[in-house]
């Protein structure tokens, strides 16, 4: 239950930070690059 009230207020949070929709693209693709580069860290280490 905890979960699922504190990630609508993270994302409200992001998504307050973006001044336009699109600044909120960049941010999301920033997040993708991001967690893609990470899983393919996790894979070869």
């Amino acid at each position: 239950m905890r979960k699922l009230t504190l990630l609508p207020i993270l994302a409200l949070a992001a998504l307050a930070a973006c001044n336009t929709v699109e600044g909120a693209g960049y941010d999301l693709s920033a997040a993708g690059t991001a967690i893609s580069s990470e899983s393919r860290e996790a894979q070869n280490p």
